[in-house]
């Protein structure tokens, strides 16, 4: 038993193979661009804000996140020695510039969100995030193991080549995975607020990221509306998907639920309909 999942016991016998076949991430990453048209959030947040409430568009593309993965659950699957486990905790990692600035340096921690989260609570754990992460003075705990492996030469290879060896077998220390940026549900960027186009962020081979989102510059969109060919007004989202961990229909429809709760973002005020259990 993994102190960050449990063995899937229903898992599809494909996908059991499969992981046997692709026993890297880096071997059976799928990626895909999402177009979110961009005009129903920001309508929503205007409204919001007339009220007195203030939401981030980072927190609405998240909260989306966490309702669709309540309700599709081996979207927060990883695949660690060619075996399938359901993830026991719902982490998103992200990077924070220090100071705020543009031409700072980053750094990567994690949120942990509950599938219940609505968009109040969501925002809230991403507010509280970015002011502890922000400040120049304060480290996390990624910061500090850092620190310490590369204090000493040669001590960030014997240690990475360690966590490697126990993560394989499942006896990484939760204490090491609660500060590995590398064990989470899913990388998400948002490069637009640095004003850069979107890209397919690659998933780790070492940890259990199974999903990564990036989100970029607007863009337009051609779409066919009452056969009138209209320019749409899009957020890009860079999805890159491990393969091993669902089938391709359960990504489709998991994603088709994404893209109807940001056309939809009041839905997202109140806990998922559904929060369904991974077995």
């Amino acid at each position: 038993m993994r102190a960050d999942g449990k063995k899937v016991k229903g898992a599809d016998p494909m996908y059991a193979v499969a992981a046997h076949i692709m026993s890297k991430r880096s071997d059976s990453m799928n990626m895909i661009t999402l177009d979110i048209p961009i005009d129903p959030i920001n309508n929503y947040l205007n409204e919001k804000r007339k009220e007195g409430k203030h939401y981030s568009h980072l927190s609405v593309f998240i909260t989306a996140l966490v309702h669709t993965i309540a309700e599709y659950p081996a979207l927060n699957r990883f695949v660690v020695n060619k075996t399938i486990y359901a993830r026991n905790e719902l982490a998103v990692g992200m990077v924070v510039l220090k100071g705020g600035k543009i031409d700072s340096h980053g750094t990567m921690n994690k949120i942990y969100f509950k599938p219940g989260f609505n968009l109040d609570d969501v925002e809230n754990a991403i507010q509280t995030y970015i002011e502890e992460n922000r400040k120049e003075e304060n480290e996390n705990g990624t910061d500090k193991i850092i620190r310490v492996l590369t204090s000493i030469p040669g001590l960030v290879r014997v240690a990475v080549c360690l966590f490697k060896g126990l993560d394989k077998f499942g006896l990484l220390p939760k204490s090491i995975i609660d500060m590995s940026p590398f064990h989470i549900s899913v990388v998400v960027t948002n490069l637009a607020s640095i004003r850069t186009n979107h890209i397919y962020h690659h998933i780790y081979d070492f940890g259990t990221t199974s999903l990564a989102l990036a989100m970029g510059n607007l863009r337009e969109v051609p779409k066919r509306k009452k056969g009138e060919v209209v320019f749409e007004r899009c957020m890009p989202i860079g999805l890159v998907m491990d393969e091993r961990i669902a089938s391709g229909s359960y990504f489709a429809l998991a994603f088709r639920k994404y893209r109807k709760l940001l056309e939809h973002p009041e839905l997202l005020e109140k806990a998922p309909d559904k929060i369904k259990e991974d077995n």
